[in-house]
């Protein structure tokens, strides 16, 4: 029996801090090898006790190649196991036989275990003969790439003989009169051909390691399986490009710390700042060779932003899916925010956080709907990685050409320190849970006391508050009694009801949204007189995003969930957003009461007047609190009540 593992005290620290040394990373990767390795024995018992499951393959000889590969080259099968292909293979194949995922033939996904076997044998130098499945005459070598059988393909779901000799792989046709034809190929190699694709390789440093491009293994997505998508020639090579940039920013650590005046850092916060050589990593910093897998996605997300979008899963620790993004600087940020989410996948392999009712009811700043508290703890630690990283960013003009770091940082240390009181005050937690949240919280309140550019503080303010209020008037109303009280109130003079809880808007009466005036304040070179230009990017039919990505609707643009169906196609910002964003409150505000006539009840015309309006009146600035009080007190009613709305709602009023 293993004993189990303990994780010091002090990396837990570490992780909690929202960094992690070497040392604390790599012993998250030591509970990922025994996570797989209790997954890989529970598939092997349930195909002991179902061999049909393999189709024709044979499970024991299936095993006995790996175990010759092992005993070949110690470790080879262990690094394999280890590997994001395997894992998110694994997890598939165990979520098609608990009936909670869907894929094609499951002798299709259970038998890419004989491919698993061949890549070891091929690793290894030993033999083997097995049967592996073919998607329409391709075979899917985990790690290594993508062989296609010459001649007509082979329709659908076909078995394939394989057998390894010496590092050379011969695969057949189970069937004659087919018209496929059998392929021979060295596999660790070969170049690419028309029958080999090759997994590619970005290089991190010349001479140094490398870091996987997977654009053929078929459960690269985030849980089902997918087709290849072969990356073209200037593909590849703007990949390169951008990956190198975004190496060499992590790999040259942090530039300057607010309030420092130097690059070395002197940080607040647990594990704050460190540079790559002291083995130690403070929040938003990378060692790139720590991702194991890029997966690059083509789309674009109907309804969703154009750039940004990345996603990964906890099956494979290291690896994220990213659209390809306009600069290195992009690239590194979205890689430290995907590897935020595989440390803490990884932790809550170890540790349970907090309980968890999957009520969907929870603010996040970075999204556009509610969310649940593993979501938020997720976005939080995610977004304490993307905050150190900005931080680190402040005064590299280099990486940050329009000086936009300091918002940045300034944005994203409010928004995370929201969801951190959040989960401190509503989430059920563990010990773990308390410790982790504790120690978040000590970075960003330490961050928070570092001094800023006020100007970009002030805009950090402003486009927190904006989306907060936003987001509330699209999901929230008062409960009727409160609605009714309130118009009555405007239309009568009587009192005011109290304060009650807001209720949540139905998930069927909700509408995909984006943060668009959120977004205005990355483009400081926007005129107002430029805003009717500003019209979405057309997304192309048919574009999907991975299975599960996240899609926050934030200034950052990055992401957004799959879009339900029926949502209004991508908004467009207004000329009243470009005058609020450079600080032209009374214009914005006219502008605002102008638009209402072109679109009457849109929350985002409302949210932005309220902006305005509380911008020349910050006495008013409750009413930004509790935006959906506004709402229902002028409902039915034109914008020629609202200034006298907001001068009634801006009084202090007792909570129910």
């Amino acid at each position: 029996m293993r004993a189990p593992i303990r994780m010091p005290g002090h990396w837990f620290d570490e992780l909690a801090a929202g960094g992690g040394s070497v040392d604390a990373i790599g012993f998250l990767a030591k509970g990922e090898r025994s996570r797989r390795l209790l997954l890989i024995g529970e598939l092997l018992s349930r195909l002991e006790e179902r061999p049909t499951l393999l189709g024709p393959a044979d499970l024991g000889a299936v095993w006995r190649t790996v175990e010759q590969a092992e005993a070949r080259k110690p470790g080879c099968a262990e690094e394999l196991l280890l590997s994001p292909q395997v894992g998110s293979w694994l997890a598939h194949t165990l979520r098609r036989l608990h009936g909670s995922a869907v894929g094609p033939p499951l002798w299709v996904d259970a038998g890419h275990l004989a491919a698993v076997a061949l890549v070891a044998a091929l690793r290894a130098g030993t033999a083997a003969d097995l049967v592996v499945p073919a998607r329409e005459g391709a075979v899917s070598l985990p790690t290594l790439g993508l062989a296609q059988l010459p001649g007509t393909p082979l329709p659908g779901f076909q078995p394939v003989r394989a057998r390894v000799r010496e590092g050379e792989l011969l695969l057949a046709p189970t069937v004659r009169g087919t018209g496929a034809i059998a392929l021979t190929v060295r596999p660790l190699t070969a170049p690419q051909s028309a029958v080999w694709w090759p997994t590619h390789r970005l290089s991190i440093r010349p001479g140094g390691p490398e870091v996987a491009l997977d654009d053929t293994d078929p459960y690269r997505d985030l849980d089902r399986p997918i087709p290849p998508r072969r990356l073209t020639v200037r593909e590849l090579g703007a990949w390169q490009r951008l990956f190198t940039e975004a190496a060499a920013l992590l790999d040259s650590g942090p530039t300057s710390v607010p309030g420092s005046g130097s690059g070395s850092g002197s940080g607040s916060g647990a594990g704050a700042d460190a540079t790559p050589d002291s083995g130690s990593t403070g929040p938003g910093t990378l060692r790139p060779e720590e991702v194991r897998r890029i997966v690059p996605w083509p789309g674009r997300l109907p309804n969703g932003p154009v750039e940004g979008l990345s996603a990964s899963t906890a099956d494979a620790f290291g690896s994220m899916v990213v659209a390809e993004p306009p600069n290195g600087a992009a690239l590194a940020e979205t890689m430290v925010h995907e590897f935020q989410h595989s440390k803490l996948g990884a932790l809550l392999h170890l540790f349970a956080m907090l309980d968890d009712d999957r009520t969907e009811e929870h603010y996040a700043p970075w999204r556009p709907d509610p969310r649940h508290l593993p979501g938020l703890l997720h976005g939080a630690y995610a977004f304490v990685g993307v905050a150190g990283f900005w931080r680190d960013r402040i005064g590299d003009r280099a990486a940050d050409p329009l000086d936009l770091a300091p918002f940045r940082f300034a944005l994203r240390r409010i928004q995370t320190r929201t969801v951190l009181r959040t989960l401190a005050t509503r989430a059920t937690l563990t010990g773990p849970g308390r410790r982790l949240v504790a120690g978040l919280t000590r970075t960003v309140d330490g961050w928070l006391r570092e001094p800023v550019d006020g100007r970009a503080v002030a805009r950090a303010r402003a486009a927190a508050a904006g989306h907060r209020a936003e987001w509330r008037l699209r999901h929230l109303r008062c409960a009727d009694e409160e609605r009714a009280g309130l118009a009555a109130a405007l239309r009568s003079g009587t009192p005011l009801p109290p304060a009650r809880p807001p209720r949540l808007v139905p998930a069927a009466e909700r509408t995909h949204w984006q943060d668009v005036r959120g977004a205005l304040y990355l483009r400081p070179d926007l005129a107002p007189d430029l805003a009717p230009d500003l019209a979405p990017v057309s997304v192309p039919s048919g574009a999907r995003a991975p299975s599960g990505a996240r899609a926050p609707s934030d200034v950052r643009a990055p992401s957004g969930v799959r879009a339900p169906s029926g949502v209004r196609q991508g908004a467009e910002p207004c000329r009243a957003d470009v005058l609020l964003v450079h600080g032209e409150a009374a214009s914005a505000r006219e502008a605002y009461r102008q638009r209402w006539s072109d679109a009457p009840g849109d929350p985002h015309v409302l949210a932005g007047w309220l902006q305005a309006h509380t911008a020349l009146h910050p006495g008013h600035r409750r009413l930004l609190a509790r935006p959906e009080r506004f709402a229902a007190a002028v409902a039915g009613e034109g914008p020629e009540v609202w200034e006298r709305a907001a001068h009634l709602l801006a009084r202090p009023v007792p909570l129910a």
